[in-house]
Order: structure tokens, then C-alpha cells, then sequence
């Protein structure tokens, strides 16, 4: 499913209206039947309704909302917060229709917390089109909706979030529940605006599924079925040589388990081969099983050396059909060029993650730059976190979260790289600049190793023959899927990176049976 911006989303309605020729009062009609059907499964007759609509078209779908409750027999009360004078067309149409069949309507009045309490409350005041600061009045009115105890309802976006960015434009309504309509957008899914949506409901209202699905749209969510059908295929007479060899680089003195870790997830994920690079002294700290190892010229520290150059070079064009670089590598200097110097030579898909990301972002901007467009020779898929991400960029881990999807799709596109940004949602990004949202995933993943694990499931997974996107899509979703699971299971609170690894099984299984 696309998700859109408040801009994209306009052009459909406009396109509908003008060039298709569905009048926007036919929209609006259908927009307030479904947030009605929305609420009659929910909630029972006896309960009194107080639609609360601004001046603009969301406050007309909220009159829509309030008149066909009423011809149901509800109790509901409106309260418009605009003067007449300042009513949309399609807004007074629907005011007029009101206040004919009997509705009680307050004009250009704020309701009193007593009139808000134990009641449904549908929050029709400003919709999708707000790019600046809630005004002093609304932002009253927003107060005492989430001041009292009631079920809130918001049309199309709680008042107050940004449709761009999620962001809370000073005052923004906490809803239970928001219904919107032809597409999800993308306030409803980066944070804050994800906590203020509370459960989303995406109806269909009419519009040409050919607009819905534009390419012109370039945000897409990661559902199940998208996954489902991304998945590699297990052939019945496939051996280990079919499902890919991976080579982990990682690890150094009193950070072995990283690396571990992401070889771990590798196997779990599929993989037939995983080889652990890793330092020579901290070898002895690396407990396998299925894996197998390479041990590395190191540093006085622990850590790889720049000599290591050679023999890593040599095993990724001899077996390796990809590589994962930068769990647990430490911060050495000699390290540091190691990771550089490797990136320009290999020659199979590689994902950088962790102290490889450090050593890019130790490079300045401009010449890192210089080296991903002209230097790297296979794709690249990046894994950073929101500060890792901004020590690249030279921003603020804030200013990442804050502009999430904007600064992934430019570093992709300006780069040819592969991004997976890492948070709350995850965004992978293409060179193309398409950007795909996660759907999956909490704050448990929000512990030691988690994000080594993913790069072990990017990295499987394009072992055995996935696309560098297709393999960061899949990946992201299974192991926010297997977060999920073990979340349920033990509480956000006790569920570590191991156990992640534990509940991949579980994730595989309910994409592929149900």
C-alpha cells in the first residue's frame, strides 16, 4: 500500500473531482459514511456523539459523520469552532443540510469539558492540509478534547499532526482511533504523529485505484503480502552451495559477541555458509557451532589491522557471495582504513553496519561521497541508527528523526546506496528514491545486538539470492516480526538480541503458512 503526502494526497482529490468528474460533495458523503460505519461497530447507540468540525472540508465530513448518526437515531451534539463566514463551499452545503432535518449546532463556540466527557468524540477540526501552528483557539479546543475522559475519533489525521512529518504543528488531538481515507499518510506512521493516531482504519471512498497506485508515489508500506511475495525460494533438491556463503567481518577484544550475533541470524535466515572474520586475538573469545572462521591480522589493541586487507580481499572473490562488515570492530585507526580500503574492493554485495558506519562517517562528507559514487564497486546496503545516521550527514540524531524519510531518500539517491534507517519506523531506501515503511517492531528491539541481527538477516538473505532491496524490505520486516513475537511472549521489557534470533523460526512460519 502507498502512503502520501499531504501534497500527493491533494492532487488525488483534485484529479478525482476535476478530470474523472466525481464531485467532492460525493466524496465527502462517502469520507463521513465510513467513519460512521467505523463507529457503529464499535460502540453502541446509547452513547452521545460530539462531532467537533472546523471550516474547511474535514469539518464537512464531520457534519456528514454527526447528520447520519442522528438519522439513526444517535444523540449528537456539533460544535463548528469557525464563523460562517469563513466555511468552506462543500462545508456550508453540509451545514445547510444540517440544520434543515433538526441538528443541534453551536457556531464559532468551544465546547466545556463537561460537555466532552464519557462521550465519543469525532475530531473533525482540521484535516490533512495544516502546515502551521495550530491557532490559539484550536489549540483551546484540542486542550480540552484531551483533558477528559472519552473515545476519540479523529477524520482522515488527529488535529494538530502534520500529514509530512508527524510532527505536533504546537497542539495535536490524542486519538483512539483515526479513519482516512484512499491511502494511509505519512503522519500517521513517523512518530509523534504514530502515537496520536491510535488504531487506523483506511477506507475506500471512491478513488481510481490507478491514482492510488501511481509510481508517481514513491512511499510504500511493508505489509505481509509484499514480504510474502519477496521471500527467497527453498528448492526440495537445493544443497548449502545453493543458499549462499556469508562472510562476517567483525569482532575485536571484549566485542565478540556482535559479530556472533549477526552469524548467528545469518544461518537462521537461511544462509548455507557463514565464515566470521575477525581478529587474531579475539578468535579465541568466538564460540562456534555451524560457522566457520578466518582468523585476521590485528592491531596491538585487538581489532583488524589494515594488513588484514589481503586476505579478506581474497576470500570475498574466492567464496563469499556476500559480505556483513562492522559488528564489534572497534574504532582503531588501522581498523578504521581496513573498512575503507575493503568497501572499494569488494566485489559482492556487502551491508555496513555498527564501526564500519563510523569509519565512513570519519571521512568528510564530500569526499565519502566522492567515494560511494565513483569507488564502490558492488552495491552497498547502509544499516545506521538515527545517530550514526547523523555523524554522516553532520546532523543531530533529533533532525534525522525529525526528517526521516526526506534524508533517507536524499542520501540514496545522492549516494547509489542502499539505506536501511534504522527506528521508529524503519525506513529503507533506494537510489531510485522509492522508500519503504515498516510496519513491524516496537521499542523491545531497543537492546544490545538487535541491530546486529539484522544486518545477519539483510546479509542471509541476499546470500541466497535476494536484491540488495528486496533483502533490506524482507529483512527489516521479519526481524521487527520476530521483536513482535518475542515481545508478546516475554515483554518488551526481557526480550534480548538472543532470543530474537530464537523467534526468526516463528516470524518465517506466519509468513508462510497463513
Amino acid at each position: 500500500m502507498k502512503v502520501v503526502s499531504a501534497s500527493e494526497m491533494r492532487e488525488i482529490d483534485r484529479v478525482t473531482i476535476e478530470e474523472i468528474g466525481i464531485p467532492s460533495m460525493v466524496l465527502m458523503e462517502r469520507a463521513g459514511l465510513s467513519v460512521v460505519k467505523r463507529i457503529k461497530e464499535r460502540f453502541s447507540p446509547d452513547r452521545q456523539v460530539v462531532v467537533i468540525s472546523g471550516g474547511g472540508n474535514n469539518g464537512g465530513d464531520g457534519l456528514v459523520v454527526a447528520r447520519n448518526l442522528f438519522n439513526e437515531g444517535w444523540t449528537v451534539v456539533v460544535y463548528l469552532l469557525s464563523p460562517l463566514q469563513r466555511l468552506s463551499n462543500d462545508c456550508m452545503n453540509q451545514l445547510k443540510i444540517c440544520e434543515k432535518i433538526g441538528l443541534n449546532i453551536k457556531v464559532d463556540r468551544i465546547p466545556q469539558k463537561r460537555e466532552l466527557q464519557n462521550r465519543i468524540v469525532v475530531d473533525a477540526i482540521l484535516g490533512t492540509g495544516l502546515n502551521k501552528p495550530v491557532r490559539e483557539g484550536i489549540a483551546e479546543a484540542i486542550e480540552r478534547i484531551n483533558s477528559v475522559q472519552s473515545t476519540v475519533i479523529a477524520v482522515d489525521i488527529p488535529s494538530g499532526i502534520s500529514s509530512d512529518t508527524g510532527e505536533v504543528m504546537d497542539s495535536a488531538v490524542r486519538a483512539d482511533m483515526t479513519v482516512t481515507f484512499g491511502l494511509p499518510k505519512l503522519g500517521h506512521l513517523l512518530y509523534p504523529g504514530r502515537s496520536y493516531t491510535g488504531e487506523l482504519f483506511v477506507e475506500d471512498i471512491g478513488f481510481p485505484p490507478y491514482l492510488l497506485n501511481s509510481d508517481r508515489i514513491k512511499n510504500e508500506l511493508i505489509q505481509r503480502e509484499l514480504v510474502k511475495d519477496m521471500l527467497p525460494l527453498r528448492e526440495p533438491d537445493a544443497h548449502k552451495g545453493t543458499f549462499g556463503h556469508v562472510l562476517v567481518v567483525g569482532g575485536s577484544v571484549g566485542k565478540t559477541g556482535a559479530v556472533m550475533l549477526t552469524a548467528r541470524a545469518a544461518l537462521r535466515t537461511g544462509a548455507g555458509l557463514v565464515t566470521i572474520a575477525t581478529a587474531q586475538k579475539a578468535l579465541t573469545s568466538i564460540q562456534v557451532l555451524e560457522e566457520m572462521t578466518l582468523p585476521l591480522k590485528d592491531t596491538d589493541s585487538g581489532a583488524i589491522s589494515n594488513e588484514a586487507y589481503e586476505d579478506v580481499v581474497e576470500f570475498l572473490y574466492k567464496k563469499a557471495d556476500v559480505m556483513a562488515i562492522g559488528p564489534g570492530l572497534g574504532r582503531d585507526p588501522k581498523t578504521l582504513d581496513f573498512v575503507i580500503e575493503v568497501l572499494k574492493a569488494t566485489p559482492v554485495p556487502t551491508v555496513v553496519d555498527a564501526d564500519a558506519l563510523y569509519a565512513l562517517s570519519a571521512i568528510d562528507r564530500k569526499r565519502l561521497y566522492r567515494i560511494l559514487n565513483n569507488k564502490i564497486r558492488a552495491p552497498l546496503i547502509l544499516t545506521p541508527h538515527p545517530g550514526e545516521m547523523g555523524r554522516i550527514l553532520g546532523l543531530s540524531s533529533k533532525e534525522v528523526n525529525t526528517r526521516r524519510i526526506e534524508l533517507a531518500r536524499e542520501f540514496s539517491s545522492e549516494t547509489g546506496m542502499y539505506l536501511v534507517l534504522k527506528g521508529a519506523p524503519t525506513i529503507v531506501a533506494e537510489p531510485e528514491g522509492y522508500c519503504y515503511i515498516n510496519t513491524t517492531g516496537s521499542s523491545a528491539l531497543a537492546t544490545a545486538g538487535s541491530g546486529d541481527v539484522l544486518t545477519g538477516i539483510i546479509a542471509g538473505l541476499v546470500a541466497q539470492g535476494l536484491p540488495p532491496l528486496e533483502a533490506s524490505v524482507v529483512g527489516v520486516y521479519i526481524h521487527g516480526l520476530a521483536g513482535d513475537i518475542g515481545s508478546e511472549r516475554l515483554t518488551g521489557f526481557s526480550l534480548t538480541a538472543g532470543e530474537v534470533l530464537t523467534y526468526l523460526s516463528d516470524a518465517f512460519r506466519m509468513l508462510t503458512t497463513r
